[in-house]
């Protein structure tokens, strides 16, 4: 899973910024969701990213990749994911 070209990332006091330089849309990301994807940035996968959300915060596995999974999901409708 990767972000298109067109997205930039930076690193916030509270978690991380992603920026659509096509559309000019930006979303603001907790530190939950900036863990996940400094993983996908970094090459890892899903399965690694529940594992560090659930290593970093107070989640049962199942939490985890279900809120995993409806971040991916956002960030693929908004454009931000490649297919």
């Amino acid at each position: 899973m990767t972000f298109h070209e067109h997205v930039t990332m930076t690193e916030t006091d509270y978690g991380v910024v992603l920026l659509d330089l096509r559309s000019g849309q930006y979303f603001q990301l907790n530190p939950t969701a900036a863990t996940v994807v400094r993983i996908l940035r970094d090459g890892g996968d899903v399965a690694g990213a529940v594992d560090a959300v659930v290593g970093a915060f107070d989640v049962d596995r199942q939490r985890a990749e279900q809120d995993v999974t409806a971040l991916l999901s956002d960030l693929r409708d908004s454009g931000v994911l490649a297919p």
